[in-house]
């Protein structure tokens, strides 16, 4: 009977800590201050912005953002999302 108790408490063990590490992982992890200094786009090779409400690193001139995923920065083209919303049709058709 002593084994089993043993067993049980082993297995709640692993269990918590597995909850604790899940519960922070869902926070957003900001990159390295430091690191932000260094990065540009690659599209337009201008500085970007962090925004912490997004998690995102943001390029106002082309209306871009990359996203960072476990405070790495995805820095691929097709992995960003635009920002700005394109003009309505109307808007455009006007002479």
């Amino acid at each position: 009977a002593a084994a089993g108790s043993r067993e049980q408490h082993r297995d709640r063990d692993p269990g918590s800590r597995i909850q604790e590490q899940g519960s922070g992982s869902a926070r957003p992890q900001p990159p390295e201050p430091s690191l932000l200094r260094f990065l540009v786009c690659p599209l337009s090779k201008k500085p970007l912005r962090y925004e912490e409400a997004t998690n995102e690193l943001i390029n106002e001139e082309l209306g871009i953002a990359y996203p960072i995923i476990d405070g790495i920065p995805n820095m691929v083209p097709e992995a960003a999302r635009m920002t700005h919303k394109k003009p309505p049709a109307e808007d455009s058709e006007q002479p």
